[in-house]
């Protein structure tokens, strides 16, 4: 569809920037990063935090054992998923660490995941795969992608004898795709081989249904696209991938179950957590389900827009886009990683524009992300503030 007959976008944008803390004086095109936590949710947190502090033993002992497991029923229910088989983590590399390290690998065994994986993600398989004397495989997915068929087929091609686990993204996070996650579980089933889903952007971006994934464990982040405070994400895993499955940190939980080595590791401040309830009704407040439409049809319209403006390309059709997407810049030459973090900084500094610049498969790509704060003027300003400073 070309840009000028995109259909009119519900009313969201500048409006409601309010309802955040961002600078008003930026362009924040960079929410798929770390998230931006609304006032309203961070006024929930705040008010768990006084409780914790008003009596810190009653609350540890008394109070948040049932306040944890309720705000993660109301977590699990969001996402299709039964409460006993969620936790909480405070990131989802540190779920993802959490299956790595309940895992027994070794030599010749394959640890299989793709040439998209997010960097921590393929630093802790191959501190594994290292420890093991196991072997770290990455899929090459091309890139742009033209249909979710390539990333099943080269996924389907790297499944071994030797295969013991595979580790993908729902939503990749240097080049924005959505990953047709239960046809790779498909491929994963049929050859006998366990799957882990880094699921980071996908709740609050996309509709998440945890157990018709067909995934073994999924973890992602409740910080990102469905507003809670930093450092709320969830561990999901069925039944049947739950035993012996650890934390990262070992403690008075052990051997009661999966919930509740999880529910205590230590003394920490639980309070993100708590929030996701508060989370939960902004994001629904905003629209819910409409929220998400209308995030993906602006990221959409924004990618076409700075293609055209551009004249280069988008990372990978609309139908494997979320509320993010990749478009490449305008430049020949250098596509490292220190170049990327230049025009990053730059941008910001000359132009207060804050995205992402991504260098990969030979190119420097510029990951938007489309929240209920934007609108396409934001996305004007980058196109201006690229062909100003480049």
């Amino acid at each position: 569809m070309p840009l000028e007959e995109t259909p009119p976008l519900p009313r969201y944008g500048r409006d409601l920037r309010p309802l955040w803390l961002l600078d008003p004086a930026a362009t924040f095109l960079n929410h798929g990063s770390y998230g931006a936590c609304p006032r309203a949710v961070l006024a929930a947190q705040r008010r768990w935090r006084d409780r914790l502090e008003a009596q810190p033993v009653r609350f540890m002992h008394d109070v948040l054992p049932g306040a944890l497991r309720d705000s993660a029923a109301a977590l699990a229910g969001f996402l299709g998923a039964e409460a006993d088989d969620l936790v909480f983590v405070e990131n989802a590399t540190s779920g993802v660490n959490a299956v790595l390290r309940s895992l027994t690998f070794g030599p010749g065994d394959e640890i299989l995941t793709t040439s998209h994986v997010y960097p921590a993600v393929r630093n802790a398989i191959r501190q594994i795969c290292g420890s093991a004397g196991a072997s770290l495989i990455e899929a090459p997915l091309p890139f742009p992608l033209q249909s979710p068929q390539q990333a099943v087929d080269a996924i389907a091609a790297a499944l071994g004898p030797h295969t013991r686990l595979v580790v993908i993204d729902a939503v990749t996070s240097p080049t924005a795709v959505l990953l047709p996650v239960a046809e790779i579980a498909a491929r994963c089933r049929a050859a006998g081989v366990r799957l882990l889903v880094d699921a980071a952007h996908a709740p609050g971006m996309i509709p998440l249904d945890l157990p018709g994934l067909g995934a073994d464990w999924v973890t992602g982040n409740a910080h990102k696209w469905l507003f809670a405070p930093k450092g709320c994400a969830f561990l999901w895993a069925r039944k049947e991938a739950q035993d012996g499955l650890h934390p990262v940190v070992i403690s008075h939980g052990l051997g009661h179950g999966f919930a509740a080595e999880f529910d205590w590791v230590g003394t920490r401040d639980p309070s993100a957590w708590l929030a996701v309830g508060a989370a939960l009704d902004f994001w629904r407040a905003l629209g819910g389900p409409g929220l998400m439409t209308r995030n993906r049809a602006l990221a959409d319209a924004a990618a076409r827009l700075l293609a055209e403006t551009w004249g280069t390309e988008i990372g990978a059709p609309a139908a494997m886009r979320g509320a993010m997407a990749a478009i490449r810049l305008p430049l020949a030459g250098s596509a490292e990683r220190e170049t990327a973090l230049a025009i990053n900084r730059r941008l910001w500094a000359e132009h207060r524009v804050e995205v992402p610049i991504m260098a990969f498969a030979g190119r420097l790509w510029a990951r938007i992300s489309a929240q209920a704060y934007n609108d396409l003027d934001d996305y004007r300003r980058l196109a201006e503030a690229v062909s100003r400073s480049l």
